[in-house]
């Protein structure tokens, strides 16, 4: 059975923003009951001009392989290809390289 890349990485995000969730909730603490739980602030998105800047800069720097290798890893060919719920797990694989 093959699962998709795509779905399985709009998955692990909304797990990563549960665990965000849950991870705030503990650190918190056990609140008043009667005091509603507040929503953790999500970050803004991340822009696609950001995220080419840095792939285009690792290829410069002769990652150009593993930058391909990532794009797939994605489900895409090319970054525009890209879901943009995924830029911020490829932007961070991205500055990962070294």
């Amino acid at each position: 059975m093959m699962v998709d890349m795509k779905e399985l990485a709009e998955e692990l995000a909304r797990c990563g923003n549960a665990l965000l969730t849950l991870s705030a909730a503990m650190t918190r603490g056990k609140q008043d009951s009667k005091e509603p739980a507040k929503q953790p602030e999500q970050e803004a998105p991340i822009p696609l001009e950001r995220v080419r800047a840095v792939l285009a800069d690792k290829s410069r720097l002769g990652f150009t392989s593993d930058v391909k290798a990532l794009l797939k890893s994605h489900g895409a060919q090319k970054l525009s290809e890209v879901n943009p719920v995924e830029y911020a797990a490829l932007l961070s694989e991205a500055e990962a390289l070294k």
